[in-house]
């Protein structure tokens, strides 16, 4: 059943005359701080477990209630313990953890032990249940075993060394810790409605509306720190302009924003911003199996008739950097070499002509209905139509777009322009271009052995050079793929009232909701 919201029902002008007309008091909780509302892009869906997450969204959702062995700490991917009370690698394949004793799981599902630990980490390994491998399988690529040492010990037993483990999968939301117990009993289960999110974390889960919010409530037995705020609330809204009406009429508090719209929002009193550079990626991603995209001609001509410059200009309005390979610059593996192409469209033409379309053709970029996304979508249709390429542009709900690339129909894509959350270690950018992720996030549908084998080395050992090196020699792969036409890493700006005191990893997809606090 599909649910309209207050805040989905408005839109564009119309949202503004709704919201004055709302005759809403300023928020009486937000002015004490009792309660703070975030924007959220979509709904949360499927699983809330750890290995079958959807994405970001979820994941944050998870973190600010589960706890791992260690976290982030609030802007940053160094870390600190957690509910470890030391966590040590012992050798390159082994990893000893203590527990800190006393750690409650909410709803009485009893105290966390290395049995937990156990059953957390060892959950990717087993399929879905749709029988598929579970979605973030690959973060634990690496773990044979956990054995139990103790009620609260444990050692982490590795088939090869695994360093992104300490940057991507331990204080992250793969390395999260949930109950048996409560898996046992049917809880993060979508399936199971309401949905219960159990962990041992400041906050709990305490309400789901689909479409309309999901809220979390302090955890009243937590024993660290405490929260900042009795209650977070995080709204579904879609439209980056209505989230600005709304954080200017303090419906919610914290939100993300285009960036280019943020001189004009700067503006607006009572208001602060953060902005990031981002190291997410953001590329129009050609379907190397399909006519005419089959053809390497065909994939340079679309290539070379894009400019990348003017896109980002004309939809960012300036406020992003251009991107020339996966890895965003200060990570590992860094491409500084990578090609830098320029605009050409006589050559375009003349490569179209060479692949047998001198006329050009038609095709179809699928995209997701956000602002900035469709006005990357009307400026490359412009560009490639001075080709002779006819696009059509296929704009879809966040649900449906997510759908697109999967399965049977991801066979039928064209081109897609896609966006992608990236993390602290080249492991995980990686992960998803492999031959074994087509028909899931591998919209490209490239298949290459070399690039599958360059990331399974350098994921493999812990010698820092020789991964750097592997995982530039991988993005040589793609680059000769022609499949990837590379945009932007983006830049995260969000904008909130000035008494909030934002907790954001550097990546701006991954929040820290239970250490947000008030100045």
């Amino acid at each position: 059943m599909t649910m309209l919201s207050r805040r989905q029902m408005l839109g564009g002008t119309a949202a503004t005359a709704g919201l004055m007309a709302t005759g809403l008091p300023f928020p009486v909780l937000a002015a004490s701080h009792t309660s703070v509302t975030f924007a959220i892009t979509r709904d949360i869906q499927g699983l809330l477990a750890p290995p079958y997450r959807v994405g970001a969204i979820e994941g944050n959702i998870m973190r600010t209630v589960c706890q791992g062995l260690i976290r982030f700490k609030p802007g940053s991917f160094d870390w600190d313990l957690w509910a470890a009370k030391t966590l040590t690698q012992v050798s390159d394949t082994a990893i000893e953890f203590e527990l800190n004793p006393g750690l409650q799981f909410h709803g009485g599902y009893g105290e966390m032990t290395a049995d937990d630990v156990k059953f957390s980490f060892e959950l990717f390994q087993k399929n879905r249940p749709d029988g598929k491998p579970a979605d973030y399988a690959k973060d634990w690529a690496a773990l044979d075993h956990v054995e139990v040492t103790g009620k609260y010990t444990g050692r982490i037993v590795l088939k090869t060394p695994s360093p992104q483990l300490w940057l991507v999968v331990l204080p992250d939301n793969s390395g999260l810790i949930i109950s048996k117990k409560a898996w046992e009993a049917g809880c993060y289960r979508s399936d199971q409605q309401p949905i219960k999110l159990i962990g041992t974390g400041a906050y709990m889960l305490a309400e789901w509306v689909p479409n309309q919010r999901v809220v979390l409530k302090a955890n009243p037995d937590w024993k660290g720190d405490k929260p900042g705020f009795p209650e977070l609330v995080l709204q579904p809204v879609r439209d980056p302009k209505t989230a600005e009406l709304a954080l200017r009429a303090n419906e919610l508090q914290f939100t993300l924003i285009e960036p280019a719209d943020a001189a004009e929002v700067q503006k607006q009193p009572d208001t602060s911003l953060l902005r990031q550079d981002s190291i997410n990626y953001v590329w129009i991603g050609l379907n190397v199996e399909k006519p005419p995209f089959d053809n390497p001609k065909v994939r340079q001509a679309i290539r070379l008739a894009i400019d990348t410059d003017q896109v980002l200009a004309g939809a960012y309005n300036g406020t992003v950097k251009p991107a020339y390979a996966l890895m965003a610059p200060g990570l590992l593996g860094y491409w500084a070499d990578a090609p830098k192409p320029k605009p050409d469209p006589a050559a375009a033409k003349k490569l179209l002509a060479e692949a047998g379309h001198p006329n050009g053709f038609k095709c179809t970029l699928t995209l997701m209905s956000k602002p900035t996304y469709q006005a990357i979508g009307q400026i490359v249709q412009a560009m490639l139509a001075d080709v002779g390429v006819q696009v059509d542009l296929q704009v879809l709900d966040a649900g449906a777009y997510y759908a697109a690339g999967q399965g049977e129909a991801g066979k039928k894509l064209d081109m897609a322009l896609q966006r992608f959350g990236g993390k602290a270690d080249p492991a995980f950018q990686t992960q998803w271009f492999v031959a074994s992720q087509i028909g899931t996030w591998n919209w490209q549908r490239w298949n290459d052995p070399e690039f599958d084998e360059f990331s399974a080395k350098a994921a493999a050992t812990n010698d820092k050079a020789e991964r750097n090196r592997l995982y530039i020699e991988a993005q040589k792969r793609m680059e000769a793929s022609g499949a990837y036409i590379w945009l932007t890493h983006e830049a995260n700006i969000f904008a909130f009232r000035p008494w909030l005191r934002p907790a954001v990893l550097p990546n701006g997809d991954d929040m820290l909701y239970d250490r947000f606090t008030a100045i």
